[in-house]
This record gives structure tokens, sequence and C-alpha cells, in this order.
């Protein structure tokens, strides 16, 4: 039996959502959870492009390789290959809802909501700051992470 399959989403897919895939994908794993992940962006600025250099340096100095890993732009069939589709933050929400086909099966949440005692918070696009930045965002889909994975076991 396959478990379920999760797509993260933000607004250009190189750096939260692809940060949220890979810290997920590892929690998933130590956890023992059978869960397919990916990432997608609600904007085409990055198709094909890797992760930003500062994504891959904060999630290599936690041991996980993500230079392979491709922007690619949310789409409608989405909607239908996975269980759970989780948004970074409120503006790209609305840009999934605006997708959302009414026959959709996926269960639609912002990441942050999952986290007891951070309802309504949302992952801060790192992406105008430095290493810190990216360092506060690993925390926060790591939460996230933790949280989606605890939910599905």
């Amino acid at each position: 039996m396959t478990g379920p399959a999760i797509l993260f989403v933000c607004l250009g897919n190189i750096c939260r959502s692809p940060l949220a895939e890979a810290v997920f994908r590892d929690a998933a794993a130590r956890a023992g959870l059978d869960a397919t992940a990916d990432s997608a962006g609600t904007a085409d600025y990055h198709v094909g492009e890797p992760p930003d250099p500062r994504s891959i340096a904060t999630a290599a100095r936690h041991g996980i390789d993500i230079a392979h890993y491709r922007g690619r732009q949310l789409a409608r069939e989405d909607f239908d290959r996975f269980d759970w589709i989780i948004g970074m933050d409120r503006a790209n929400m609305r840009n999934i809802d605006r997708l959302r086909p009414a026959s959709s099966r996926a269960k639609v949440a912002m990441l942050m909501d999952l986290v007891p005692g951070r309802e309504g918070a949302e992952v801060a696009d790192p992406w105008h700051g430095g290493e810190e930045n990216f360092s506060r965002t690993w925390e926060d889909v790591s939460l996230g992470a933790e949280a989606l994975v605890a939910l599905l076991r």
C-alpha cells in the first residue's frame, strides 16, 4: 500500500517549498511513514531551475541534498495526484484555491496551521534576506513537517 502523497507549495519553488519537501521526506523516513513528497510554485518564475543556492546550503547543513530538485509550477492535475497540498503563506493559499478544481480530492492547508500554537502563522519568504532568514525558514518547515508526520501516522 502506498502512503499519502504531499505537495508543498510556495511562490517560486526555489526556497520554502523545496526545503519543506526535503525536511518532510527526512521526517517521514525517520518515522517509518511511507509517503511521497514533491514541491511546486504558484508562479512560473523558476520552472526547471534548481533551488536557490542558500536553500541548497541550508539543507546541506542538515545532511540533506536538494541540489537535484527542479522548480515546477502548480498544475490542476496536482489536485488529483496528491492527498495533501500544503501552502506556505496566505497569498499562496489564495493562489492554490484559485487553481483548485471543484472536484479536487486533495486536502489543502497552510503548513503552520498544522503546528499547535502556530496556527495562522506564515512561513516567511527568505528570498530577500541572508542566511539567518533561511535558517528561520528551516526551523519553521521542520516544525510543520514533524506536525504533518504526526498527523499522518
